[in-house]
């Protein structure tokens, strides 16, 4: 409503940059020499062409954007040439049934059918609602729209039709809140889509694929099936997968990957039964449990770090009882690129600290290594280390210039790794 508001402000005429004091003290003297000064009406906005009031309007829920139309004669069918439409309930994000005869309506009376952007966002849906979001969906694809945000923020998901997506036009894509099937994320019919977020989705399918994508947010997602989504997106550039419920993807290889930051998140499905009663991992021992011994397949493939080893900038965070990356580590790409890394308390708390030297040992360009330890909230003390002579280990990156740890207090782990990292001739201060 803010744009509305400042609309019919500029519209309103008014004096011409003058306080209210200003146009007092004119009057008074006008009076004084008996004339009145003359009043002007400014339209301010009315300056403006109609290409930049389309583009503004598009900023308007479409409920709003419609009674602009009574602002002025200039107005009257403005809304029908907006660059961008903004589906929402009446009370911001209210329930599909408010809007459903409406957007008919409004459907067919639009001018403009090129779209730049989409969004659609409620807090409440039916059963019978659904067909009528997935018909508002195929609308803006079909009106060739660039950026198409969906939002449901519902405690249940939205589930989308089977109907595979096919745009030659559509760059972004933002899903919240909705259920996927295999047919929509097969991107293969849309060869300008860039960026794809997905958050809060619930992913039943076998691949994502997109040769085209570059940008790749996937967070909270959830998945009902006992295999691996396999993430092919061989042109990704930025990649965000951050807490998910369920088994881990595998990630293909991304060549041009510059920056990557996975967060298994406390709800993965791939840990270990044992690990809270040994503290390790019983991989495949006589003893292993069903969740090791499903996972230890014969397989030599990474499923995290082969596909993201070419970044340049890492984060790497995992609950203590996963053991993805600790399988991955026995087939530990080179991350040949990698300048900054961070890490989290996963990979120190092994009793030699392998995953730590490991992941080190196979960073050969790495600049800029920071440890997260036992610092999940509130203050934390930060530690800066960096060599104090020429002398430097084989075992860890000849480029490594800065070295941060951060902690909530020096315990007995906390002191063992820096004990470790000192044996490469780092020394630490406090910041």
């Amino acid at each position: 409503m803010e744009i509305l508001q400042l609309i019919r402000h500029y519209v309103v005429p008014h004096r011409n940059s003058q306080t209210p004091d200003d146009c007092s003290a004119k009057c008074l003297q006008g009076e004084e020499n008996g004339s009145a000064t003359p009043v002007r009406a400014v339209d301010r906005i009315g300056a403006l062409s109609d290409d930049i009031l389309h583009h503004v309007l598009s900023f308007l829920p479409v409920q709003s954007a419609v009674r602009t139309c009574v602002l002025a004669r200039r107005w009257r069918h403005l809304w029908r040439f907006t660059t961008g439409l903004r589906i929402v309930g009446v009370h911001k994000q209210g329930p599909v049934q408010e809007l459903v005869k409406f957007l008919h309506h409004l459907l067919i009376l639009r001018e403009r059918r090129v779209l730049e952007t989409v969004e659609i966002e409620f807090s409440e849906f039916l059963k019978d609602d659904v067909p009528y979001v997935n018909l508002w969906t195929r609308f803006a694809v079909l009106w060739e729209v660039r950026e198409l945000s969906l939002h449901i923020n519902h405690r249940e998901h939205l589930y989308l039709d089977g109907l595979p997506l096919v745009s030659q036009h559509l760059k972004t894509l933002d899903l919240h809140g909705v259920g996927l099937p295999e047919t929509f994320l097969d991107f293969s019919s849309c060869p300008a889509l860039e960026d794809l977020k997905m958050k809060y989705c619930e992913i039943n399918v076998l691949k994502i694929s997109s040769c085209a994508l570059k940008r790749l947010s996937i967070i909270y997602y959830q998945s009902n099936l006992n295999y691996q989504v396999r993430v092919c997106t061989p042109c990704l550039i930025s990649l965000e997968l951050d807490n998910f419920s369920g088994r881990t993807p595998f990630l293909e290889n991304m060549v041009l990957l510059e920056t990557a930051r996975v967060d298994l998140g406390s709800s993965c499905e791939d840990f270990c039964l044992n690990y809270d009663d040994f503290g390790v991992f019983c991989g495949g021992n006589d003893n292993a449990c069903e969740n090791c011994v499903a996972y230890n397949d014969g397989s030599n493939e990474c499923v995290l770090l082969g596909g993201i080893s070419n970044a340049i900038h890492l984060e790497l965070i995992s609950q203590y009882d996963i053991f993805v990356f600790t399988r991955d580590l026995k087939q530990c790409p080179t991350f040949s690129k990698v300048k900054t890394l961070l890490l989290n308390e996963y990979w120190c708390v092994a009793p030699d600290l392998d995953p730590l030297a490991c992941i080190l040992k196979n960073s050969p360009v790495l600049e800029k290594l920071t440890l997260q330890l036992f610092c999940t909230g509130g203050d934390c003390v930060e530690m800066k280390g960096s060599y104090s002579s020429m002398e430097r280990s084989s075992a860890i990156a000849e480029h490594l210039k800065i070295v941060e740890v951060k902690f909530h207090a020096i315990g007995k782990r906390v002191h063992k790794v820096l004990k470790f990292l000192c044996t490469f001739n780092i020394r630490f201060s406090f910041e």
